[in-house]
Parts: structure tokens; C-alpha cells; sequence
């Protein structure tokens, strides 16, 4: 009887020394697989960098992706909002403070207009994108309003399509002396698009 388990006893250690060994050796395996097949591929890696032509690297800005969309309700109190969101996103081109309050004027004046002369105080969506193209930032407020009849009797200082004959209807005037370059596009009942840009550090 006590041979019996003494035999016993060897069995399982020897099965166990046994698994231990396949262990190892499956480990091994694995092992010189993983690493060959790392091989295989930081060949293929080099391999393929070398057939690849020589490309001159991104600028900086296209590299970042200098393109912005927000769209709010028509809201008075998002005017402010779309101040700050611009003055942000023209700080990437480091503008002095005088360019930053023009930046934020024009953008207030485009917004306001949006609000309350495209939607007249109604609800809508003022849609605002910008984009930094090398020194220049593009900025487009768009409104899905009333439209304008007149584009350039609009342009015109002192005119105003405030009912109410509460605006000073300097709105698009403000623009052109802020910014360097103002495009405005509408059709009334369908809405309108104003275009502004201006270059940073001339």
C-alpha cells in the first residue's frame, strides 16, 4: 500500500515537471513567433518608407486643421458668445490687441444683424465659420432670415431695415472699418451670408 502511493507520488510529480516543461517550451515558442513576426513587419516598415517619395512636410497650419463651424440659436445674448469663440480662434495668429477688439466688433455687428434684422427677433440659427488661411482669418456669419433686397443700398452708412427705427444702421459700415475685405450675399426670404476677412500683422 505504501509503494502504491509512493508510485503515485512520482507520477504527479513527474506530470507536473512535464507541464511545467511544455510550458516553457510553449512560452518559448510564442515567443520566437512574436518576435519574427515583428521582424517581418519593421523589415516590411523600412522596405516601404524607402519606395516612398520625398514629400515636403505640411504647414503648420494645415498640419492643424485651422477651421471652425459653431451654430447657436438667434439669441442676443449669444452675441457674445460668437465674440469670444472668434477672439479664441484668431489668437492663433498671435493679432495684436487693437486687431483682436477689431476682430470681436465686426463679428458682434455680423451676429447682431443676423439676430435682428435676418431673424427680426424670431427664432433661427446663426451659423458662424472661420478659417486661418497663412496670415489671414476668414470669418462668414450666415443667417437663414428675410433676406436683403438691396445688398448695396444696405452697405450704405445711416441705412437701416429696423422697423422699429431703433438700430443706427451702422452695422455693415462698422464691418468695412474693422475688417479689410466685407462680401455680403442674400436673397430675401432665404437668408444672409456675410464674408469677412482680415490679414494679421501686415
Amino acid at each position: 500500500m505504501g509503494k502504491e502511493l509512493d508510485v503515485e507520488k512520482v507520477r504527479e510529480k513527474i506530470n507536473g515537471e512535464v507541464k511545467e516543461e511544455v510550458k516553457k517550451v510553449v512560452r518559448e515558442v510564442v515567443r520566437k513567433e512574436a518576435a519574427g513576426e515583428a521582424a517581418v513587419q519593421e523589415d516590411a516598415l523600412e522596405k516601404e518608407q524607402e519606395n516612398k517619395p520625398d514629400i515636403e512636410p505640411e504647414s503648420e497650419t494645415e498640419q492643424a486643421g485651422d477651421w471652425l463651424k459653431v451654430e447657436f440659436e438667434s439669441l442676443s445674448k449669444n452675441e457674445e458668445l460668437a465674440r469670444v469663440i472668434a477672439a479664441v480662434f484668431a489668437s492663433r495668429l498671435d493679432p495684436t490687441l487693437e486687431e483682436l477688439d477689431d476682430i470681436k466688433t465686426a463679428v458682434s455687428e455680423a451676429v447682431t444683424n443676423a439676430i435682428r434684422h435676418g431673424y427680426r427677433e424670431e427664432a433661427g440659427i446663426v451659423v458662424m465659420e472661420m478659417e486661418i488661411d497663412g496670415r489671414t482669418i476668414h470669418i462668414h456669419v450666415t443667417d437663414g432670415g428675410v433676406g436683403i433686397a438691396n445688398i448695396s443700398q444696405a452697405m450704405e452708412p445711416m441705412y437701416s431695415s429696423d422697423p422699429e427705427g431703433e438700430s443706427a444702421g451702422m452695422g455693415f459700415s462698422l464691418m468695412q472699418s474693422f475688417m479689410d475685405t466685407v462680401y455680403v450675399e442674400s436673397e430675401p426670404g432665404k437668408g444672409t451670408r456675410v464674408t469677412m476677412t482680415k490679414t494679421i500683422n501686415r
